[in-house]
């Protein structure tokens, strides 16, 4: 194996599908991107693994298999297995990052337990009180993406929360987007500064009134419909809104492409312009498609701990491979703690007021 290969921690046991989305993802993603990028350490009962390996050679020559006999359910709950996870797929893939063997872990699993382990195993960076589930969603023309967060890893959050989470954001839309000075809004039920609940106005005050101190181009309260609008590249919530959020999205894109694909059933001349507009539908299922955002990453954490949907085929769990193998290679929590230092005392200002 070259220095120049990155190591995967995978949860091979995770997710609805199990073992055969997770092998037939890891094979698709070194298909796609070469055996010589990353190398995985795939953790799972070695009794279900070892007879996939054999169908996928490709997988297992860029694998090692460790041993773990235990399975963490998506029903299961956090209280009744955080204890005794030790020796489960999910904990031991995490603990695998913290010891420095694997630059990032990627599992499908309960998202509930996946956040406590990682954030217990690997601690939030220096400034930053709470991880975010983040990702980038479709907004806008061409390839344009919107960063939300959170995702559903803080239900209920308080006026500091969501500022690291604005920090968070920020930085992603920066490090990993591409998009330089992104503006960032707060998700609230109007553009008008009167509008929310208390949370909100305070967060709003202080961020307004220091505006001009913020590593970020604030512009307000944004939204849903500006979610999407490509005039934001930040969006701030609670993780029990921005779930929801999320899973609005992914309806939308799946109700789209029924309502295509019935109209063109339905008419000879509908059926004759799709065969023109081929690869304008393209274009739109690659950027609608749930499967091409699949992976969301614990932002603020040390190490990266990424999830990928619990329902997740192998397109999809490739997509997560490659967006944990992109992550690795930013300086991502380094500019995160130096962004949360410089901003302390915005931060300070909002604690005090509370």
């Amino acid at each position: 194996m070259t220095a120049e290969k990155k190591i995967i921690a995978i949860d091979a046991m995770g997710g609805d599908k199990g073992p055969n989305a997770v092998l037939g993802g890891m094979n698709q993603f070194l298909y796609q991107n070469g055996e010589d990028k990353v190398f995985f350490r795939l953790f799972g009962q070695t009794k279900k693994l070892n007879p996939l390996l054999a169908k996928y050679p490709r997988v297992a020559r860029n694998c090692e298999v460790i041993d773990s006999p235990n399975v963490i359910k998506g029903t299961d709950k956090v209280r009744d297995v955080i204890r005794h996870a030790q020796d489960t797929s999910m904990y031991m893939a995490i603990k695998d990052v913290r010891e420095g063997n694997s630059a990032a872990v990627v599992s499908a699993g309960n998202t509930g337990i996946l956040m406590s382990l990682s954030k217990l195993a690997l601690k939030t960076v220096d400034g930053i009180s709470r991880p975010a589930i983040t990702t980038m969603l479709p907004s806008g023309g061409g390839d344009s993406r919107v960063v939300v967060l959170d995702l559903g890893a803080n239900v209920q959050c308080d006026e500091r929360d969501l500022f690291d989470f604005s920090i968070l954001g920020s930085v992603y839309a920066e490090v990993i987007g591409h998009m330089s000075s992104p503006k960032v809004g707060v998700l609230n039920i109007g553009s008008e500064e009167t509008k929310g609940n208390e949370v909100l106005q305070k967060l709003n005050k202080v961020l307004t009134e220091h505006r001009d101190e913020l590593p970020y181009e604030y512009i307000g309260f944004v939204e849903g419909n500006d979610i999407g609008g490509g005039n934001v590249q930040v969006v701030v919530t609670d993780g029990f809104t921005g779930n929801i959020v999320l899973k609005t999205v992914e309806g939308t894109a799946k109700l789209i492409k029924r309502v295509l694909v019935d109209n063109l059933k339905k008419s000879v001349l509908a059926i004759i312009g799709a065969f023109f507009l081929v690869h304008v539908f393209k274009r739109l299922k690659n950027k609608i498609d749930p499967r091409s955002y699949a992976g969301a990453t614990f932002l603020g954490l040390k190490g990266f701990a990424v999830k990928t949907h619990g329902n997740s085929d192998a397109l999809a769990f490739a997509n997560s491979i490659k967006y944990a193998a992109d992550l690795t290679r930013a300086n991502l929590n380094d500019v995160i703690a130096a962004r949360a230092a410089a901003a302390s005392k915005i931060r300070d200002e909002i604690v005090n007021q509370e």
